[in-house]
């Protein structure tokens, strides 16, 4: 008969009984020396941190992103270079959802992804839209406020957020998205990813592209309709995670073909569009996508708090050959994310099992909560920096090339010069008669309770897409 491994408390004691507390007779009291007892207790009053404010209700898996295309004169990343081979953490989420939501809810999905390189994690936190609500960051925490609970009702209230979007005709792509066909996948597994803000992409010979990526399912798109996601909730809250658990388990491993669109450096200046406004696209057909490579999950976590819980992801990881843009909100998240974890996990939280990079890590950080790792310089004299002890350096080697920008420091309207129904036009042409109603459909359903003149401004602003638009909501209302 094989042993069994034996329980001891945090402190690597044995724990001689563990089905009773230790108490002064049979009928008690409790004594303050069972310190298993109180452990236990701890722990157990401690297991709980805090949810993400967004993106809280997730799914994810492992796997490994293979680069099949090229595009080496467009970057030095190690990781886009032909043959690669990099390991890969993808979680998927709703965006407005608390921890315990329904997976089959409408509603944006998240779609990050970390990628272990040997230059150090890359983080691509997207959604599976290519736009978002708003272009500015001023206005995200106000978007937020409007998809959670009401702070007297504790309901969501469409009211809200109806108000806000018709008080944001930028808001237009990223709600008929929401509210087409696409706004409801079945699982994770039939639905896109993009990174959607506009990155940058560099080469050694410090010339600068701005690249889109995009992650387009091998599974096909598949949707819900409001009543088969009703149906389904119905059954089970924990769709997606059934689901995508599932397929990984008996090994039908799900796949994305990694697209890029190349812009050089100097088209920003020459588009019609701002090519760094979050609200818009860039057209194919003139910049057209290029494949790149191919992620497939294949390993789901062994313990979902440590791997997917835990799991923090930030735009401001990137590594040498991919950079930055000036899009405001993507400015903004480089900050937020990265600080949401502090808050949220603490300090050191990178050097949780499932952040911390792949390859060597050397920094002068120290002290502080959950520093488990000490000082990671190689000489306990080399705590600062310069110094005479070996310590790790700068090296001007990865130096990304410099970005010219000009403009007057203001607080610029976000709103002037921005046309924020032409391309939401070129998107409702592109359904046929039947997603056109499904579309109305969905947002009627939506605005059931929304006052009339929010209604009303709401369907002005589709008019200034297309006529029908505003007619076919307003006739399904």
């Amino acid at each position: 008969m094989v042993e069994k491994n034996k329980l001891t408390t945090d402190a690597g004691a044995p724990v001689p009984d563990n089905q009773n507390s230790l108490s002064a007779g049979p009928r008690g009291p409790l004594l303050l020396q069972d310190y298993q007892l109180l452990e236990k207790l701890a722990h157990q009053n401690r297991e709980r941190i805090p949810e993400r404010t967004v993106h809280a209700k997730g799914w994810g898996a492992f796997g490994t992103l293979r680069i099949t295309g090229d595009i080496s004169k467009y970057t030095c990343a190690k990781v886009m270079q032909p043959g690669t081979e990099t390991p890969v953490l993808a979680r998927f989420s709703t965006v407005a959802g608390e921890l315990g939501a329904a997976d089959a809810e409408r509603d944006v999905r998240g779609f990050a992804l970390k990628f272990y390189t040997e230059e150090g994690n890359w983080d691509l936190v997207g959604n599976n839209t290519p736009v978002f609500f708003v272009r500015d960051p001023y206005k995200f925490p106000d978007f937020i406020h409007t998809q959670k609970r009401h702070p007297r009702t504790h309901l969501r209230s469409p009211t809200a957020m109806w108000d806000f979007w018709s008080l944001s005709p930028e808001s237009l792509h990223q709600v008929t998205i929401l509210f087409s066909d696409r706004g409801l996948p079945i699982t994770p597994m039939h639905m896109n990813g993009y990174g959607s803000h506009t990155f940058s992409l560099w080469n050694q010979n410090g010339e600068r592209y701005w690249v889109k990526f995009h992650f387009k399912t091998q599974q096909g798109h598949k949707h819900y309709t409001n009543t088969e996601a009703e149906e389904v909730i119905g059954r089970s809250r924990e769709s997606y995670q059934e689901e995508m658990f599932g397929a990984i388990e008996k090994g039908d491993y799900p796949k994305w073909t990694l697209q890029v669109q190349l812009m050089p450096e100097a088209d920003a200046a020459k588009t019609s569009y701002d090519p760094f406004d979050l609200t818009k696209v860039w057209p194919h057909k003139d910049y057209p996508p290029i494949d790149v490579g191919v992620m497939e999950l294949n390993r789901n976590p062994d313990d979902y708090f440590a791997e997917l819980e835990q799991a923090a992801f930030s735009p401001s990881n990137i590594v040498p050959g991919i950079g930055f843009s000036p899009d405001k909100m993507l400015q903004a998240r480089i900050f937020s994310y990265a600080d949401a974890h502090r808050h949220r996990l603490g300090t050191h939280y990178e050097n949780l099992p499932v952040n911390i990079p792949r390859c060597p890590v050397r920094n002068y950080y120290r002290d502080g909560e959950m520093n488990y790792t000490g000082l990671r310089t190689g000489n306990p004299d080399a705590y600062y920096e310069p110094n005479s002890f070996d310590g790790p350096v700068q090296d001007s080697n990865v130096k990304e090339p410099p970005l010219v920008l000009s403009g007057a420091m203001d607080r610029y309207d976000h709103h002037q010069g921005n046309d924020d129904y032409g391309q939401v036009r070129v998107l409702y042409d592109l359904f046929d008669d039947e997603q056109k109603q499904r579309l109305y459909t969905n947002i009627a359903e939506a605005m059931a309770g929304v006052p009339d003149d929010i209604v009303r401004r709401q369907l002005a602003l589709f008019a200034k897409v297309h006529p029908d638009y505003a007619a076919g909501v307003k006739a399904a209302l």
